[in-house]
């Protein structure tokens, strides 16, 4: 089960690579046709609908993303807010976030060539048991690529991404 403690760290994790993205945001990233001011636009934008859920709010998943020049203290302050919400006793599907926080934490650290090898593998895995569980073909449509395979010797990350549709090397 994903524990608050699991969440943080993914919080800081994507904190670090958005901070290392700043100098990269026109750069491709796995995700078709998604640049990394892109990608960091929707990893920001969908801590906000997280935050909404949390507060038991209405979320408009087809909502596009705010542009942002700077990313970085919007999601500070965004994701600083769900973990209060969620440690204040929030009833919320803490593995959704820990599959939306690992998927987007290999994509931008694949666009930034960086490997997820040193990263908390454990929200990987609860982020992977949570998508196969509920990841329907339906669901998949327009959100996901059909789920390719893994190389050998794959972290959790390179093993949720492939999940998600992801074309994974390995150095």
């Amino acid at each position: 089960m994903t524990s608050i403690s699991q969440i943080t760290t993914g919080v800081r994790q994507v904190a670090a690579l958005l901070q290392v993205a700043e100098g990269h945001r026109d750069a491709a990233t796995p995700c078709d046709e998604w640049t990394v001011a892109d990608l960091s636009n929707h990893i920001v934008h969908t801590g906000g609908q997280f935050l909404t859920m949390a507060r038991a709010g209405e979320v408009d998943w087809t909502a596009s993303p705010d542009q942002l020049d700077d990313p970085v203290p919007v999601w500070d302050e965004r994701s600083h807010d769900l973990l209060t919400v969620i440690e204040a006793g929030a009833t919320f599907p803490l593995g959704m976030v820990a599959a939306e926080l690992s998927v987007h934490t290999w994509d931008l650290a694949a666009a930034l060539g960086r490997s997820t090898d040193d990263l908390e593998q454990s929200l990987a895995e609860e982020g992977f048991a949570f998508m196969s569980a509920n990841l329907t073909e339906e669901q998949r449509v327009g959100a996901f690529d059909p789920e390719t395979p893994a190389p050998e010797g794959a972290n959790a990350y390179e093993r949720l991404a492939a999940f998600a549709g992801r074309t994974v090397t390995r150095p």
